[in-house]
């Protein structure tokens, strides 16, 4: 495994963390395609997750 190496993941309900590089993603998760050291990731994070709220909780407020 390559050290503090992570890739950005994101659920059905369009929420994100991020996951080990080298390891397999948890069932109900995906890769958005970006990967690089922790905190990298989690900087992404804040400028791409923008509403906290569940995509779910989104569509029934009709957003």
């Amino acid at each position: 495994m390559r050290d503090g190496q992570y890739k950005v993941v994101v659920n059905d309900e369009q929420q994100y963390s991020i996951w080990f590089a080298e390891r397999p993603l948890p069932q109900g998760w995906r890769e958005t395609g970006y990967e690089g050291a922790k905190q990298s990731c989690l900087d992404h994070i804040d400028q791409v997750w923008t509403d906290m709220r569940p995509r779910s909780l989104r569509e029934a407020m009709g957003e």
